[in-house]
């Protein structure tokens, strides 16, 4: 085997591709600054105690791990940034105010997540600290919203879900909620047979509503119809209220839906959930939601919510950058050129400098003018 193979799912990012994925993060990181929120760069590695503090098992399962050699300590590579933000806010911060923190850098899973996606995504995010009311969830989902539209998409669907939904009704059957992981697959895979054999001897109540949330999906108003046929239970009634305004929020910015059995996330959201979902693309491209819980973890529970997106797997949708305009200048250290030169680059241009017998090939530019030197003075010719 060739010793410059990469492993599986891990791809070098080429110039073009390279640019695409930098001007969308550079866009987006400047957006949300405009919003409030601070830089955080949390390491690419940590002690898995602390990494995995308030995760669940799905993220367990897509962590690299290592030994460090300096403690002896087990050692993880993230593969997701949400728990470090709220670390950092938990235990380095530690304010009692409002905290709007946004992030961007890569990550690792031990297996790609869909059919032809990378173990190696840049992830980029927001998160609002402090705040329990539905006013952060409604922030968080009008940043998330403005992100894609960063991107070109207009065309969006908002597919919404709420965890207390499952939680009320799990809470009323002890049986039920001893089967609460078996119950959770089965609600994300739609497998109603499956939970059909399961709940065959839960109260009556709690069966017909588990049955009956794979079925509820749609526009708003499955929440109608949600309320028919669901116990009417409170953590069941304040659910379907904070959907109904998430989803009023939304309109006219996006086509909205919900889907009552969406859990994924679920291990560690708290509330209500989001997903992005554009044209040309089979999964979501942005998740988010509410995780009050996850500092528990470092100390100090803090009300959460927050978004994040792939910048690799939005940008590969996008169209190849057009080739910037530039200047092409030969190679040389006389003063009058290396002053020209650098004006025409304080001033925006990209001047490039030819190396005596080459002619230069880039993806990204296009040297449709000339540095030429005529009657001592240097100027600028269009070429063709």
């Amino acid at each position: 085997m060739p010793n410059w193979l990469l492993p599986e799912n891990i791809a070098d990012v080429l110039p073009s591709e390279a640019r695409k994925i930098e001007d969308l993060r550079r866009q987006m990181l400047d957006t949300f600054r405009l919003y409030g929120y601070e830089l955080v760069m949390p390491p690419m590695l940590e002690y898995v105690e602390s990494l995995l503090a308030g995760a669940g098992q799905d993220t367990d399962l897509r962590t690299f791990k290592l030994v460090d050699q300096l403690s002896g300590r087990l050692l993880g590579l993230r593969a997701d940034m949400t728990t470090q933000v709220a670390r950092i806010d938990a235990h380095l911060l530690n304010r009692e105010s409002v905290t709007r923190l946004c992030y961007a850098g890569s990550v690792l899973h031990t297996r790609p997540s869909g059919l032809h996606a990378t173990r190696e995504p840049i992830q980029i995010g927001a998160e609002i600290y402090g705040h329990a009311g539905l006013e952060a969830d409604a922030e968080i989902q009008e940043l998330a919203l403005a992100s894609v539209a960063l991107a070109g998409f207009l065309d969006v669907r908002l597919d919404l879900a709420h965890v207390g939904v499952l939680r009320a009704v799990l809470a009323q059957d002890p049986s039920a909620g001893r089967d609460e992981a078996q119950i959770t697959a089965l609600l994300r895979a739609k497998d109603v047979p499956g939970l059909d054999e399961l709940t065959r001897h839960y109260l009556p109540a709690t069966r017909g509503a588990l049955l009956a949330l794979p079925s509820l999906y749609g526009d708003v108003e499955v929440l109608a119809r949600a309320k028919e046929v669901l116990p009417p239970l409170p953590g069941i009634t304040r659910a379907l209220a904070e959907l109904a305004a998430l989803a009023a929020g939304a309109i006219g910015r996006a086509d909205v839906a919900i889907d009552l059995a969406d859990l994924r996330g679920y291990q560690y959201e708290s509330g209500a959930m989001f997903a992005l979902y554009v044209p040309g693309l089979p999964n979501a491209v942005a998740r988010g939601g509410r995780y009050d819980h996850v500092g528990e973890a470092f100390g100090r529970a803090r009300p959460a919510t927050g978004f994040s997106l792939d910048l690799r797997e939005l940008a590969r949708l996008l169209p190849t950058a057009e080739r910037k305009h530039s200047v092409r200048a030969p190679w040389g250290n006389a003063p009058e050129l290396r002053e020209k030169i650098a004006d025409l680059r304080k001033a925006g241009e990209v001047v490039i400098q030819s190396m005596p017998g080459h002619d230069n090939e880039q993806d990204e530019f296009e040297c449709d003018r000339v540095l030429v030197l005529e009657d001592r003075n240097w100027i600028l010719k269009n070429l063709g």
